[in-house]
């Protein structure tokens, strides 16, 4: 099939003139005030130049087309014009297209286009500049001790952040393009020696089994389309903005997806525990990365279970130790507790996107007014009780100790849904509510890989490196999940 589709192609034609024609109906050259051509008439033959302003180098464009005029200065008449400005042509990345599908690519990916009269092949040269940002620490990611840089929207820096921290021959990333119309470049970064050809080989075919017109949205596209997650709020694969946490999990055998406009790459195979590390237990020592690392579980434990657990014991008080029975509001109100609840829990979400759509200046006078008018306001005339506040306030600060967003999300979901089980069920419901979570987890894969890993199916030695963090000297072995071909972090003999 693949054959059928290259004879199907259109040839470069002979002709410029045919060329530009072609240009003009397939693209809008003339139409489209960015779309760009160039006409030199060099050793008397018309050369054609075609390239997209923005998303080229001019200064480069501009020192090519000095060095093909001045061919006319020091150069015969000759047949062999094609090979004298394939010799002139001054840049590290000249290659030969034959087709017009081919040139219309390359010259909307930002590259330029050398067309000469009476060739059927045509040069492209990568002057790619896109418009885009110095790379920065990312804002979700920040760590107190290490790099400050982070992905951009371009793929070329990003791939080259990360080779800067691997200079291993055996890193290699591999391009494709994803979108009919968008045509994305969406490129495979692994470790050849180290990453599992299996998970490689399913990756590369769902992403080239993608029939879309384009996907703007970048790499969460391409999670939707790799993984088919459907409803299922939990992430299946981990997201960083960080070079140095991307190099480290090429490092553990991980294939990392790249996708241009997107300053975050996708990390693949991913686990629960994956989502919950972060990088700056490994700028500290063992012990206070440690340390970092249970205060970050009992987080997420308290973002998940806290509030259930409280409203459990506001219904049925008799549960309580007599030492600590003065847990539960004091005071009644006319509002059910579990409106409550699902109010104030609400409330806080109304806060985070207001926040996010507000101006940093005025974020923080915002915060001060939701939280010392609106809070106060709302507890003096009785709509909530103050303890409502109080624990509502301390998972909402569990949530936000989850590294992943994507995962602080979904456990605001599940502790919704058993917040509704306790008010039905009560204790039972509590007990029903939890083991069916563990359950489903439990029944989950993220690109065939157990969710739960290392603690479902239960692997010790995996789950203490979980659990505490290993100093790096102490790190042999890398993580079994990943069906490394190269279990053992040592240099290659």
């Amino acid at each position: 099939m693949a054959d059928n589709k290259m004879k199907n192609k259109m040839p470069i034609p002979e002709s410029v003139i045919e060329i530009e024609k072609y240009m003009e109906d397939r693209i809008g050259l003339g139409d489209s005030f960015d779309l760009g051509i160039r006409k030199l008439k060099i050793l008397r033959k018309d050369v054609h130049m075609y390239y997209v302003n923005g998303l080229t180098d001019t200064q480069l464009i501009v020192e090519m087309i000095e060095e093909l005029v001045a061919i006319n200065d020091h150069e015969k008449l000759s047949t062999n014009l094609f090979k004298i400005i394939e010799n002139r042509l001054v840049h590290d990345s000249v290659e030969k297209i034959k087709t017009m599908d081919e040139l219309v690519d390359q010259v909307l990916s930002g590259l330029i286009v050398v067309v000469v009269e009476g060739e059927t092949t045509a040069f492209v040269i990568d002057v790619r500049s896109y418009p885009g940002r110095t790379p920065m620490e990312p804002d979700t990611e920040k760590v107190i001790r290490g790099s400050r840089d982070g992905f951009v929207e371009n793929i070329i820096i990003n791939t080259a952040l990360t080779r800067r921290r691997i200079k291993d021959e055996r890193l290699r990333f591999e391009m494709l393009q994803v979108g009919e119309r968008s045509k994305t470049d969406v490129a495979l970064g692994y470790i050849k020696d180290l990453a599992n050809p299996d998970l490689l080989e399913i990756i590369r075919n769902e992403i080239e089994a993608i029939e879309i017109d384009g996907i703007p949205m970048a790499d969460k596209t391409i999670e939707e389309f790799i993984v088919k997650q459907g409803y299922n709020p939990y992430p299946q694969v981990r997201y960083t903005e960080r070079p140095d946490v991307a190099a480290t999990h090429l490092l553990e055998g991980h294939v990392i997806i790249y996708v241009d406009t997107s300053p975050s790459v996708i990390i693949t195979p991913t686990t629960f525990f994956y989502h919950l590390t972060h990088a700056e237990e490994y700028r500290q020592s063992p012990a206070v990365g440690t340390f970092e690392r249970w205060i970050r579980y009992f987080g997420v434990i308290a973002s998940l279970f806290l509030l259930p657990l409280w409203f459990l014991f506001v219904l049925e008080p008799s549960l309580l130790p007599e030492r600590i029975a003065f847990i539960g509001p004091n005071e009644e109100t006319n509002v059910p507790v579990i409106i409550q609840l699902f109010v104030a829990d609400a409330g806080i979400d109304f806060l985070r996107m207001a926040a996010i759509h507000t101006p940093t200046p005025l974020a923080t006078a915002m915060g001060l007014i939701a939280a010392v008018l609106i809070g106060q306001i709302a507890i003096d005339v009785g709509l909530f009780v103050p303890e409502v506040i109080l624990y509502v306030a301390l998972a909402t600060i569990g949530s936000f100790t989850t590294p992943s967003y994507e995962l602080s999300v979904a456990n605001k979901m599940v502790r919704l849904s058993l917040l509704v089980v306790v008010a039905l069920f009560h204790a039972p419901g509590l007990v029903i509510g939890f083991t069916v979570f563990i359950i489903w987890l439990a029944s989950q894969k993220a690109m065939n890989t157990p969710y739960l890993w290392p603690f479902i199916p239960f692997y010790p030695k995996a789950l203490l490196r979980a659990l505490i963090r290993p100093s790096v000297p102490g790190s042999q072995l890398r993580p079994s999940i990943n069906h490394s071909r190269d279990r053992y972090k040592q240099p290659a003999e």
